[in-house]
């Protein structure tokens, strides 16, 4: 499969290249979602394995014994064929050649086939499947130097930033040693000090701070219109822009980017302080407290949404009847009252948000990690402060905005690689036209896997995993404990406390401290409660004598609404071939039981339970995969509106003649 060899700043793509392609028409639609149906390209894995690797083999010929200075004449001549050909397939096969050779000295890590392999389907723009521990980060440098050796600027985008920096990090001797430069972007980083980060080589990022980055060049460089007056800027250093366009990116975990992420528009505001808001913010929440369940208003939790009823609706005009301002207006006061509702009753602290240095700050529900710079629209931010007694930020006036799914499209060359991606490969394929190749293992999986234990009550669900801990603690096995919520982390811990069961707690607090509590969760007779950011990016490494004790055994709290991030959590243990074990105890007032089932079938379901007893395994398993599958639809209908309401807004401000 050849590859467009242009995909850098230049005569055919401009100073700043990206896909401006515009927005399929409805049948496209039709087409692409029949086609994304399809299976994969699994059935000629093995054999585009083998030749790949025959291929790239037969290029090495020669290079085992080969001095420094040999290989440094070599990697030059396949510098300046990808320089004048592009990605062609002979001098990929080259280019992985030596770098799987310059890996072994820098890194003291040769590339597995399946690596070779991975990297290949990512240089020809695909969507790679590899388990959870097959080596991802290595894999991604194979196609990330290649494209850089074409001199196509290069994106490695990952989940977050603690990821970035370790990558780019361990990674550097190897790009040194190819002669190229690598950077990663912090959160922190002056403008001029990020511009100078993305003219290396390879730029390690996380997807938000590089999808801000390119909305701020947006807004300083207008519309394609505009591109003569911005080239002329940045020739002459008048406004230049951070990146250098959006050229090749491979994206880590793309499925946690592309899909989990993707459900809220990203967008940049200029805030402004409005000193009444603060008196109306403490009415509303006094009329929402005052209000009365069902009677006034329902909590509908699976929507997560919060609606007013007639009843409701009539006791707010009454109450307001004497009021001025927004409260005259109908749809105003009832919009900011169910705002009102929808903090006090679906975000809760220590679940969705902590409180930090006196501020609200937002966790991701899907990584387990604070987005310290990211706020609720339309108020709730506001709301949520003021239930909490925080000083009031301000309002925010929109000054651009774009969705995950159309930038990522921009993107002259998009690839990802991810543990998890079958169940998502329809969309992928309708959304961002990726395919999904799934790669072989390089060893075979000694995971073991327990059926789901579903408990009557919370309490018996904690006794029992505590138990659970205490019997495996005693082997001397490393247990890794999964939680939902920095709460559920946080009790867990007391608990274990008062057993005098010696752990660790890696939750958004702990985040500073993540990368020494990762390095001792291998550890013999070591207990680790984490949550949600111990299930991607992290490298569990086994200490001594554990792999004969069976390996790190994974234990889940809590089900995610997605099975995918199931997944990622137990695909911390038996990673590379190790042995390992996972199994999940859970309650009928988990939330995502609490959440879909009304309360007379977990009432039934409890009744049949004793204290000490679990639903049997079929059971479990259907009570589990209801929730989650229904889950998985609605947010499916949340990223194709948004997408088609973000494109219907950019058609909108292209006619007017305004930016995004």
């Amino acid at each position: 499969m050849a590859v467009n060899a242009i995909l850098k700043p230049g005569a055919s793509h401009g100073f700043y290249p990206q896909n401006v392609a515009p927005a399929p028409a409805a049948l496209e639609w039709w087409l692409a979602n029949l086609v994304g149906r399809l299976p994969s390209l699994k059935r000629c894995r093995d054999y585009r394995l083998n030749n790949i690797v025959r291929e790239i083999d037969a290029a090495a010929e020669g290079l085992a014994g080969a001095r420094e200075r040999d290989l440094q004449v070599q990697l030059q001549s396949v510098r300046e064929h990808l320089l004048r050909d592009g990605l062609q397939g002979k001098h990929i096969f080259r280019s992985f050649a030596l770098v799987r050779e310059i890996s072994g000295r820098a890194l003291n890590m040769r590339p597995f086939d399946v690596q070779l392999f991975g990297a290949w389907a990512l240089v020809n723009g695909n969507m790679v499947e590899m388990a959870t521990g097959e080596g991802k980060s290595l894999t991604s440098t194979l196609a990330a130097a290649t494209a850089a050796l074409a001199a196509i600027p290069v994106h490695v985008i990952t989940t977050n930033e603690y990821l970035a920096l370790r990558d780019a990090e361990e990674m550097r001797p190897l790009y040194a040693a190819l002669g190229l430069s690598v950077s990663a972007i912090a959160e922190d980083m002056q403008d001029d000090a990020k511009r100078d980060a993305y003219q290396c080589d390879i730029v390690y990022c996380t997807n938000k701070q590089i999808a801000f980055d390119y909305l701020r060049d947006r807004l300083q460089m207008g519309n394609e219109s505009g591109r003569a007056v911005a080239q002329f800027n940045a020739q002459h250093g008048a406004g230049k822009p951070l990146l250098r366009g959006l050229c090749f990116a491979i994206i880590d975990e793309a499925d946690s980017v592309l899909i989990d992420e993707a459900r809220t528009p990203l967008v940049i505001t200029k805030e402004h302080k409005d000193l009444q808001q603060q008196q109306i913010y403490a009415q509303a929440l006094a009329f929402a407290r005052a209000m009365r369940e069902k009677s006034d208003y329902a909590v509908l939790q699976r929507e997560h949404r919060v609606t007013l009823s007639e009843n409701g609706r009539d006791w707010l005009q009454h109450k307001t009847a004497s009021m001025d301002g927004i409260w005259q207006g109908a749809r105003r006061r009832q919009f900011v009252v169910q705002q009102a509702l929808a903090a006090l009753h679906l975000y809760q602290r220590d679940q969705h948000y902590l409180l930090r240095d006196g501020k609200v700050q937002i966790i991701d529900q899907n990584t387990g990690r604070v987005m310290a710079d990211r706020a609720w629209e339309q108020g709730l931010q506001q709301m949520i402060e003021c239930k909490e007694g925080c000083e009031l930020s301000g309002q925010r006036e929109t000054l651009a905005r774009i969705s995950y799914q159309r930038f990522f499209r921009r993107y002259l060359h998009l690839a990802g690689m991810s543990g998890t991606l079958q169940e998502v490969q329809r969309e992928l394929w309708t959304i961002y036209r990726q395919r999904v190749i799934c790669v072989p293992r390089h060893k075979a999986s000694r995971l073991t896997s327990a059926p789901d234990r579903v408990y009557r009550r919370a309490s018996d669900k904690w006794l029992a995993i505590v138990g659970r801990i205490k019997s495996m603690h005693e082997s001397g096995r490393p247990l890794l404990i999964g939680t939902c919520s920095v709460a559920d982390s946080e009790l867990l811990s007391r608990v274990l406390s008062q057993h005098h069961l010696p752990h660790r707690v890696l939750n958004a607090r702990q985040d500073h401290e993540e990368a020494a509590i990762v390095a001792a969760a291998g550890q013999g007779g070591s207990i680790t409660v984490a949550t949600n950011m111990a299930g991607r990016g992290t490298d569990i490494k086994l200490g001594p004598g554990v792999e004969e004790l069976g390996g790190l055994a994974v234990i889940a709290t809590e089900r995610n609404d997605s099975q995918r991030i199931d997944r990622q959590l137990s695909g911390r243990a038996g990673r590379q071939g190790d042995p390992g074990s996972f199994e999940a105890i859970l309650s009928l007032g988990d939330t995502l039981l609490h959440n879909y089932y009304p309360l007379w079938v977990r009432r039934f379901l409890g009744r049949c339970l004793s204290s000490n007893k679990a639903l049997s395994p079929v059971l479990s398993r259907i009570l589990i995969g209801l929730p989650q599958r229904s889950l998985q639809r609605q947010y499916r209908a949340v990223r194709r509106d948004l997408l088609k309401m973000d494109e219907q807004i950019g058609s909108l401000l292209a006619f007017t003649g305004r930016q995004e």
